[in-house]
């Protein structure tokens, strides 16, 4: 199923003003953008501050100054603005997915079918891209839809900052006739008309409508629904090396778009070996007979030239893309690039560290990167601080684990609430319960004494802890703990909890 992303960026031309080397307006201050419309002054852009103040999209410049005191007003830049838009879209094409274009005059469109994994999902996608653009001084804000025009809808028609949306039957009808990406004239016409809503449109007849305000209007409805397609031009990298390939009869057949893929991918290598690169990323696109591309994206851990394993990757993308009536056209780009430089291999095989850049790279591109991880001991005493999510490629260097008490296999993220019973100060409950099961205790060791770390935290001056290793009748084995030092006879001050079980 397509999945389409739109990128909303309702204050792209103020944002980027802002942004540029010299402004030093600050955040409070109004700020407009002024334009000609005929032989008046209008307001083009305007950032929030200005638009707190009652001010306008299309409000006289004159009325704008007089309403509001102090009021900024800049000359509007639309040439520069759509050249950082392709800029963001350049930016957006490397990072999320290989069809990306502008869709102007403030936003992206980015097909992300078959590459949302590799950044943690739709999910991921949305929230790293807002919170990208949101770190830099943009206001944004994203959703995605089975169609670009449900996807435009939903990103700036409806309240959340970031919006997955399901199928569009099932919320597009709700919204206001200015989510179809209509003229003013057309939007004007049927509000006198009494229609609304877009749900006010689909058990319309069409003919009468069609009659008296053009195909555009049933277009941009299908649009919407997915009912036509709508093509995506997506905007071309500068100095990539890509290899394209065009087919004198449209082809179909997975075997034969693997087997072009593997002649494709040999070409690319080539090119990379005379430039002594690397591809850490690759972007297969195809161009079907319809006007609408396909494409897959495979990220590697490091910079690869391997024929084999290049091709294997790609290939087993493949099973996502939906040829139509024939691929016209494939095109392989290498969005990005590092130095490769042959190295001489050891002539001890065994003395080899075994390369697990290749398992990696194939989970990765299967399950997502975000799901490939290596847990690294930290300098803590703390347990939920003393391991941390590290790269695989890049750990096993410097700390170690401890020795002189053991740590359970799975430490839980936060400790569990159990209760005790027939507990004595400085030694473990004879039983607990947890998650509403008794377990009786059999063997126990410990305590071990944890403080907290007062240098990071002010709370944790005198926190404190008692670690017990205890294992139950059915021999499992649990890290039980006890907050405070035993001594009270306050049941609050010394509560037990289980932070991990054994193996």
């Amino acid at each position: 199923m397509r999945r389409v992303v739109s990128l909303y960026l309702p204050r792209w031309s103020t944002d980027r003003l802002r942004r540029r080397p010299g402004c030093a307006l600050p955040p409070e201050q109004p700020l407009v953008l002024k334009g000609m419309d005929g032989r008046k002054r209008v307001v083009t852009a305007l950032d929030k501050a200005a638009a707190d103040q009652g001010l306008y999209v299309g409000m006289p410049l004159a009325k704008a100054q007089a309403l509001v005191e102090g009021l900024v007003v800049h000359d509007a830049e639309p040439e520069a603005d759509a050249e950082a838009l392709d800029t963001l879209a350049r930016w957006a094409l490397r990072r999320f997915s290989p069809v990306v274009a502008a869709d102007a005059p403030n936003g992206l469109v980015i097909d992300i079918t078959g590459a949302a994994h590799l950044n943690g999902g739709e999910d991921g996608v949305l929230d790293r891209l807002v919170e990208a653009l949101k770190a830099e001084g943009v206001t944004a804000r994203a959703a995605v839809a089975d169609s670009w025009g449900a996807a435009h809808a939903a990103a700036r028609f409806l309240p959340k900052r970031t919006a997955v949306m399901g199928p569009a039957r099932d919320w597009l009808p709700a919204l206001p006739l200015n989510a179809l990406r209509l003229t003013r004239d057309v939007v004007s016409g049927l509000s006198l008309l009494g229609f609304d809503t877009i749900g006010d449109l689909v058990d319309q007849p069409r003919a009468p409508l069609i009659r008296r305000f053009g195909l555009d209007l049933a277009r941009r409805l299908d649009q919407a629904f997915g009912h036509v397609p709508e093509p995506i031009d997506p905007i071309r990298l500068p100095d990539v090396t890509s290899i394209e390939r065009h087919f004198a009869e449209p082809i179909g057949a997975p075997e034969t778009i693997a087997r072009y893929t593997g002649k494709l991918t040999e070409t690319l290598c080539d090119a990379l070996e005379g430039k002594s690169l690397g591809a850490r990323q690759l972007d297969l696109v195809f161009y079907r007979t319809d006007n609408r591309i396909e494409a897959v994206r495979v990220a590697m851990a490091r910079p690869v030239r391997d024929i084999k394993r290049l091709t294997r990757l790609l290939c087993d993308q493949i099973e996502t893309v939906d040829p139509g009536f024939g691929i016209e056209r494939m095109r392989l780009v290498a969005t990005e690039a590092e130095p490769l430089i042959p190295t001489q291999t050891g002539s001890d095989d065994a003395a080899q560290t075994p390369d697990i850049s290749v398992l990696v790279d194939i989970l990765s591109n299967r399950i997502g990167a975000d799901r490939i991880f290596c847990l690294q001991p930290m300098e803590s005493d703390v347990p939920e601080r003393s391991v941390a999510r590290t790269d695989v490629l890049g750990a096993g260097a410097g700390l170690t684990w401890p020795a002189h008490w053991p740590r359970p296999l799975r430490l839980f993220r936060r400790p569990e609430t159990v209760i005790t019973l027939g507990r004595l100060p400085d030694y473990p409950p004879k039983a607990f319960i947890w998650r509403g099961i008794r377990h009786i205790v059999t063997h126990a060791d410990g305590p071990e004494r944890i403080f907290g770390e007062w240098w990071k935290r002010e709370a944790e001056t005198d926190a404190l802890r008692d670690y017990f290793h205890v294992e139950v009748e059915d021999g499992r084995r649990f890290w039980l703990f006890r907050t405070g030092d035993g001594e009270s006879d306050d049941p609050e001050q010394h509560k037990w909890y289980v932070h991990g079980v054994f193996s």
